[in-house]
């Protein structure tokens, strides 16, 4: 009986005895995000410039951040609406429609971390990156050519 009560009781250590460390760095600072919350923020920043200029055109339209994408076998259909670098894809426009239990979707872009990460040496090339597949998607969402996005008309 004593020996469950103090069982309950025992607090959760590291196998040095220390017990639990706090964070390794404080909230606030920009080393404590994670690199899945860096690349949100990134594509957050790419698509402000894109969204103030095409606010009334993207009111339907969703963006959404996946790690990798999932390939089908190889004698699979061709996706429409997929950025391909070789043979992975690097983001995905999934148009408006009706989802397996009936209720209808919104069109949505669908960006991959892992692949478009693994393309980009430095920080700034990332961004470049995201930058210019957020622009073709967006392009391949409104019809219209990619130059036109980047505010080329």
């Amino acid at each position: 009986m004593a020996r469950s009560s103090r069982h309950r009781r025992r607090v959760r250590r590291d196998r040095h005895g220390r017990g639990l460390r706090g964070p390794l760095y404080p909230a606030t600072l920009p080393a404590a995000a994670s690199r899945a919350e860096k690349f949100d923020q990134l594509v957050l920043d790419a698509l402000e410039p894109i969204e103030a200029r095409w606010r009334d055109q993207l009111t339907k339209l969703d963006v959404a951040v996946d790690d990798v994408p999932e390939i089908r076998g190889a004698g699979g259909p061709v996706d429409d609406g997929v950025l391909h670098d070789g043979a992975v894809p690097l983001s995905r426009l999934v148009p408006a429609g009706v989802d397996r239990i009936g209720l209808p979707t919104r069109a949505r872009i669908v960006l991959y971390r892992r692949p478009l990460e693994a393309r980009a040496k430095d920080p700034g090339e990332l961004a470049e990156l995201v930058h210019d597949v957020l622009v073709e998607q967006v392009a391949g969402y409104l019809g219209v050519e990619p130059d036109i996005i980047e505010g080329g008309e």
